[in-house]
């Protein structure tokens, strides 16, 4: 609907109420569409359909590949859209992350914890709420600026800006973009994670990744001790999820089923078999066991029998069960194939260094079997990226016969080797991975988990050196007001940014010239006018 006949609606609406003298047809045209998205639903309705429509983009041409950032508060994600579309133009393909280490790290009411899904669940439900609330306010802010400068042009009679930007407000494209939400394991039972769900959904989330780890024994991706669960145990929670999508009416709602068997070697359970070769035979069959016979049993030994053998699992005082080694690989593609067998939309293999080749194989074996299978891939500060890909390009180069006698292998991190050679291609490489792998590793969509976490930390340390040491006043207003002004940062104008001329717009609306407004001549925001 263009503006005017959003006008010409509220119009009719105020006609039909011989009291309503007060209240403006075009106030109420612009409040509607500075609140476009009346709930978290609609939401979640508009975004699976543009992550559907991105996936069928991307079949076509992997160049369009999809990225996000990790964000932790909603005004982070706020700023990060903001960013996106004064350097860009458009949001189109760019989504955000919610990361549940960072829920656990930076949002429990207990403190700071590791990612074992110990924190709150309901927070990240809340979270997700926080950041598109954030986001609808960015498209308040920027909508109700176009208002006044439309109100600018009428006064001056300048016909020619007045239309140029009712045309812009008709063509407006919001901040509120798609997020793929982290939900860990469930947060116990099915159940659990179908009433959790719909949190999500409630709440906007489009998109919500699930990993096959057992809930109470959950441990980060990228850190030892991961216990993954039989595949019946992963499918009924992705059944549960998208039971929640469908009870919420968001029928094209996604789910990413992340795989952590790569670097999971334990398992909590043995699988029920009801015949040989069914999915549970599978999982089993990569137990580290031992042929035993009746006269090798031990008091409270557990057996499962295999092609008419009695077989020992190796139990661990734990009571986990040992997977074989060398078989991380083909875990991971048989929980792939099957969870896209199985109403999983996306795939997350969570691997142990950012190898294209090493998550090509692996995709490339699935989609024998799925041939539109595509990834959702972690590209984590838990690798370190400089080392990875050097030591890569030192391999390579090795096996294809170059010198590189000056390049000691084991202190490639050193800066020593930042203009080199070495360094310029490895550096290179990791410009391009994002492009590459989509290409060659049917990666639809990168992200990075904790990268405003690392920005926040970075950005903080530098800043208290400078202010607490010899620059005093000068460390914030050189490095930060100063960059603000010359780059053009929304967010100099921190009174406008928080919603400052949203609320003196109201005002006006409510209490025409009697309205007691802020942004008079004494705001000293003014002298950051542009």
């Amino acid at each position: 609907m263009t503006y005017q006949q959003t006008i010409t609606e509220a119009g009719r609406a105020i006609g039909h109420e011989p009291t309503w003298h007060g209240i403006e047809a075009e106030s109420v045209a612009r409040m509607r569409l500075q609140n476009r998205f009346r709930t978290g639903l609609d939401i979640a309705r508009y975004t699976a359909r543009i992550m559907r429509e991105d996936m069928a983009a991307y079949d076509a041409d992997p160049a369009h590949y999809t990225q996000s950032l990790g964000c932790w508060h909603g005004f982070i994600g706020q700023q990060k859209m903001i960013s996106i579309k004064k350097h860009f133009a458009s949001t189109k393909r760019r989504y955000l992350y919610l990361s549940g280490w960072m829920v656990a790290a930076l949002r429990s009411e207990f403190g700071p914890l590791p990612d074992q899904s110990m924190h709150e669940k309901t927070s990240v439900a809340a979270l997700i709420e926080e950041l598109y609330t954030f986001l609808k306010q960015a498209d308040a802010r920027e909508l109700g600026m176009m208002f006044r400068a439309l109100d600018k042009a009428r006064a001056t009679g300048d016909e020619m800006e007045a239309k140029r930007l009712e045309h812009a407000i008709d063509t407006y494209e919001t901040h509120v973009v798609p997020i793929i939400a982290d939900i860990d394991a469930g947060f116990g039972n099915a159940e659990a994670t179908y009433l959790l769900a719909r949190k999500f959904i409630e709440a906007g989330a489009c998109c919500i990744q699930i990993e096959n780890q057992v809930s109470d024994e959950k441990q980060c991706g990228h850190q030892d001790g991961k216990v993954t669960v039989p595949h019946e145990d992963f499918l009924a929670k992705i059944r549960a999820v998208r039971y929640a999508f469908m009870e919420l009416g968001v029928d094209e709602g996604l789910i990413v089923a992340r795989t952590d068997s790569l670097g999971a070697g334990l398992t909590k359970q043995i699988a029920y078999v009801r015949q040989p070769g069914d999915i549970a035979d599978q999982y089993n069959s990569f137990l580290d066991c031992e042929e035993v016979d009746a006269s090798q049993l031990g008091h409270g030994d557990v057996l499962i029998s295999r092609d008419g053998k009695l077989m020992r699992p190796r139990r661990l005082p734990s009571n986990l069960y040992q997977f074989r080694p060398g078989t991380g690989e083909d875990r991971c593609v048989l929980d792939c194939i099957t969870a896209l067998q199985n109403g999983a939309d996306l795939l997350w293999i969570e691997t142990e260094k950012p190898h294209i080749g090493q998550i090509g194989g692996m995709v490339n074996r699935i989609r024998e079997v799925v041939p539109n299978a595509k990834l959702v891939y972690n590209n984590s500060p838990s690798f370190n990226w400089t080392l990875n890909f050097r030591q890569q390009v030192y391999d390579a180069w090795k096996a294809e016969g170059h010198d590189v006698s000056e390049y000691d292998r084991d202190r490639l991190m050193s800066a020593d080797y930042d203009g080199t050679d070495l360094g310029i291609e490895a550096d290179e490489r990791i410009r391009h991975f994002q492009r590459d792998s989509s290409r060659e590793a049917g990666i639809f969509h990168h992200l990075i988990t904790l990268p405003t976490y690392h920005t926040t930390a970075l950005s903080t340390d530098n800043l208290a050196r400078e202010y607490f040491g010899g620059l005093g006043m000068l460390g914030y207003v050189k490095h930060v007001q100063r960059q603000e002004i010359r780059q053009g940062i929304a967010c100099v104008k921190h009174q406008n940014m928080a919603g400052s001329d949203i609320g003196d717009d109201h005002k006006e609306y409510f209490a025409g010239e009697a309205a007691l407004k802020a942004g008079g001549a004494h705001n000293t925001m003014n002298q950051f006018a542009a």
